[in-house]
Parts: structure tokens; C-alpha cells; sequence
């Protein structure tokens, strides 16, 4: 399964907030075996989030694509998702009743705070989607043609995340291994095991640490293992961390 990220907002292309929603959905998809292919970042800007949107989804098994939902002036995810498909926006049932409920529950919290806020508006999403509710937040999300739109707001994105996370799996697994030997050293090796057992293998310096960190990707469980042994014996390497001794220099 290959999945594209598209982070919407401003604020991450001016480096106003750090996108830590695509740092943590590459993460929780990896770990499901599932291959995120592309992250993208694009502004509040309707008709780009629209271009990207429609590209994305021809192109990928899965779409995620977070923040610009809500009401706001600049919250423009909904209705450009909207125009990728050609549909509407519209309130169901279900996300008018969970706004509803929602805005109750902060009156009855803050009696005093002054919420305006236009139901009809706020729960609409394109027509002929799924729902998605938002139980930490007020803006629901949907699932439309394998695009699935989640707020922006971490708590909320995860939250909306997880109720959909089972319909996310791969065959993709990880191993990594730990060296202290230098990069440049063990580039050979690196690039025989990823020839010789069909592997994507990555070394990633850890300069607080002091390692590197190898990681070996497959489809296939065996390969995978072949692989890890291989790198185990032709590389002074381990599964656990190690540190450089700097004892002798």
C-alpha cells in the first residue's frame, strides 16, 4: 500500500509551526508496513490543495491530507476537496448532530464564553462521503475516493487517525542495525546486501549518539532476514545501539 501526505497551511510553509502531523503519520503508517511515498506541504490556497488532491489520488493507494478544516477564513481543505471530485459540501445527519453536541458540551463548560458558530457550515463535507467525527474537536473530517481529510490540530488528528487506522496495512517491514564504523567504510557492503537480497537499505547518522544507524526494508520476511544476517557478518555491526570508544585515541 503507498501513501501520499499533503500537510495544508501557511503556517508550515513560513516555518511559523513545525509539521510534526507528517513526522507522525510516516511513522504510525511505517510501522503498519504501509510505504509513504510523498509528503507534501502546500498553502491555503483552494484551488493548489484542489490540483495536488485530484493528482494524488490517481496516483496513490491512500491520501491523507491534514489541517484547513474549521471555520476560518483560511480553512479552505473541505471545499477544495470538494472541487478534486467535483461535488458539494453538505452537513449529514451525523456531523450536524456531532457539532451540535459539541458546542453543548462547551457552553456547558464555559457558560459564559460567546460561541458563534455556524452549525450548517461547520459540519458540511462533500457529498457522498464517509464521516469522520472529531471527538476532541469540532470540524469533522470524510473519507472520499481513498482521500481521507483530517484536521490540523495534533490531538485531533490523531485522535480521528486511530479510528481509521486499521484500514491502513502493508507488507513493508524494518529491521535496523547499529555501527560505529564510518559511512564512507561501509558503503560497499551496503550496497552488495541491497543487490544481493532485493532490500532498500539506508544508513542515517546519529551525530549525539555516536553511530550509525542502518536500516533494511523489504516485502519479503525472508529476504529481510538474509539480509539483516548478511549486514551482521560483513559489517561490524549490532541490533542494539552502540557508541564509538574513544578510549584508544
Amino acid at each position: 500500500m503507498e501513501v501520499a501526505l499533503i500537510t495544508v497551511g501557511d503556517e508550515l510553509l513560513a516555518g511559523d509551526t513545525v509539521n510534526t502531523n507528517a513526522n507522525w503519520l510516516a511513522a504510525e503508517l511505517s510501522d503498519r508496513g504501509v510505504a509513504v511515498t510523498r509528503i507534501l506541504s502546500v498553502p491555503d490556497d483552494r484551488a493548489v490543495v484542489a490540483e495536488h488532491v485530484g493528482a494524488y489520488a490517481d496516483a496513490f493507494d491512500a491520501v491523507i491530507v491534514t489541517g484547513g478544516i474549521g471555520g476560518t477564513p483560511d480553512d479552505v481543505t473541505m471545499e477544495a476537496v470538494a472541487d478534486a471530485f467535483d461535488r458539494d459540501l453538505a452537513p449529514t445527519d451525523l456531523t450536524r448532530e456531532a457539532v451540535e453536541r459539541r458546542l453543548a458540551e462547551i457552553r456547558e463548560r464555559i457558560p459564559d464564553s460567546d460561541v458563534d458558530v455556524d452549525v450548517e457550515a461547520e459540519a458540511a463535507i462533500p457529498t457522498g462521503s464517509r464521516p469522520l467525527l472529531n471527538d476532541p474537536g469540532l470540524a469533522p473530517g470524510c473519507v472520499i475516493e481513498g482521500v481521507y481529510v483530517m484536521p490540523g490540530i495534533p490531538e485531533e488528528l490523531r485522535a480521528m487517525f486511530e479510528s481509521v487506522a486499521d484500514e491502513f496495512a502493508g507488507d513493508r517491514r524494518s529491521r535496523f542495525l547499529y555501527t560505529v564504523e564510518p559511512e564512507s567504510d561501509i558503503v560497499p557492503a551496503l550496497e552488495a546486501a541491497g543487490e544481493r537480497f532485493d532490500v532498500a537499505v539506508g544508513c542515517y547518522p546519529d551525530r549525539e549518539a555516536e553511530h550509525n544507524r542502518l536500516k533494511v526494508t523489504a516485502t519479503d520476511e525472508r529476504a529481510l532476514d538474509e539480509a539483516t544476517a548478511w549486514l551482521l557478518a560483513n559489517v561490524d555491526a549490532s541490533e542494539t545501539p552502540v557508541h564509538r570508544d574513544w578510549g584508544d585515541e
